[in-house]
């Protein structure tokens, strides 16, 4: 009895057990136009869904980086107008003026046991003087093109007249190359004052008008020849010289300190870009910055610190320098790596970068410091150093 109940319902159709499953031609086709539909549909929303959160990441980007901005703008409004005074006056710049000086005097005293102390400060009163001029002349032509608009610790911006700035800016010019002639006609080293004429004209190039080398990215080269061979070499010459000594040899030793004290002056003029770079470019202003970019940037201030001590330790096996000098100069190679580190981590930081030239100023400072030591203690300590004679 079961088995033919269970044949007859094996033979049961499948629309007769399931009635409604099975559709039309007609529904059949209209269901697959609608599956496509929404298919095609959940695509669509898939797609604007991942183009709207595409865009919500770059505005999310945009807000980040305008917020940025205001913030450092802010910080900037809020910066007392004796702060900004203290950034205009840039003080710890002038040490270009103290150790170009400071190193050729005691490349003199190396040389010749001979120091002018009244020679010396008036050396140093004309060459603040002219350190000024600059400073000055270069907030004066950077507001006429624009580059200074938007700085606040511009001169010609605190003190509201461009033709005054200027007219003291020049003033400062004329009493410190008075102050330069004395000190050469009281040595009588035509040789110097020559020199120094050189370092001069390499300033009025970099940033005055017809020239402004600067907008040209040479500022660096300028800056190397102004404070290393010309400026430092003339001191050396000036200090050492007297009208019975007149014919001073220039020697391998002075050649290789002004290098190196070109080398780290031009580091903190390269440094100083940093955080200009869009106000140069808006302007036209080439630096080597606006060239390369922030980051290739570092990597150029990372190979120039490195290219500083290998010069230095070079300059130590081909005995140029005292061994007193290498070994003091190699002491400062932490505040190198400082440098070094400081700018590669905070190259795209606007804020915080704008330090970087004031941590070149200490290698700057502390490295004429120790060659200026080294050279004196190899004078004290009567050690056998004889410079190798260049020029009679």
């Amino acid at each position: 009895m079961l088995m033919p109940m269970a044949i007859s319902f094996t033979k049961q159709s499948y629309v007769t057990r399931y009635p409604g499953v099975l559709f039309s031609p007609r529904q059949s086709s209209y269901f697959c136009v609608s599956a496509k539909n929404i298919f095609r549909k959940t695509c669509r929303r898939e797609l604007e869904f991942k183009q709207q959160c595409h865009h919500a990441l770059f505005r999310s980007k945009d807000k980040a980086a305008f917020s940025s901005s205001m913030h450092h703008q802010a910080n900037e409004e809020d910066v007392s107008r004796a702060t900004l005074i203290w950034r205009a006056i840039k003080l710890p710049i002038y040490s270009v003026a103290l150790v170009p000086l400071t190193v050729g005097s005691a490349a003199a005293y190396l040389q010749t046991g001979m120091f002018s102390a009244r020679r010396y400060f008036v050396l140093l009163i004309s060459s603040i003087l002219i350190i000024t001029w600059l400073n000055l002349s270069n907030d004066v032509y950077d507001f006429d093109t624009g580059a200074d608009k938007n700085k606040t610790e511009s001169v010609v911006n605190l003190v509201g007249s461009r033709t005054g700035t200027l007219v003291a800016a020049y003033l400062l010019l004329v009493l410190g190359f008075i102050g330069l002639t004395w000190a050469s006609v009281e040595a009588g080293n035509l040789r110097a004052i020559m020199l120094l004429t050189c370092a001069v004209i390499c300033g009025y190039i970099y940033q005055c008008p017809p020239f402004r080398l600067s907008y040209q990215g040479l500022g660096e080269p300028l800056c190397f020849a102004a404070f290393g061979p010309f400026a430092t070499t003339a001191f050396y010459l000036l200090i050492g010289s007297t009208r019975e000594n007149l014919c001073l040899s220039i020697t391998a030793t002075i050649l290789s300190a002004s290098l190196l004290v070109g080398l780290t002056t031009s580091l903190i003029l390269f440094c100083s870009h940093f955080h200009q770079v869009e106000g140069d470019q808006n302007v036209g202003k080439m630096s080597p910055l606006v060239r390369l970019g922030t980051e290739r940037g570092s990597v150029v201030v990372k190979w120039a610190v490195m290219t500083l001590y290998s010069l230095l330790f070079a300059i130590g096996l081909s005995r140029a320098l005292p061994l007193s000098c290498i070994f003091l100069c190699a002491m400062t190679s932490p505040i190198g790596k400082l440098v070094v580190s400081y700018v590669e981590e905070n190259h795209k930081d606007k804020g915080k970068i704008f330090m970087a030239k004031y941590y070149c100023v200490r290698l700057h400072a502390l490295f004429g410091a120790a060659l200026v030591a080294g050279l004196i203690t190899a004078r004290i300590l009567v050690i056998k150093h004889i410079p190798k004679l260049v020029f009679q």
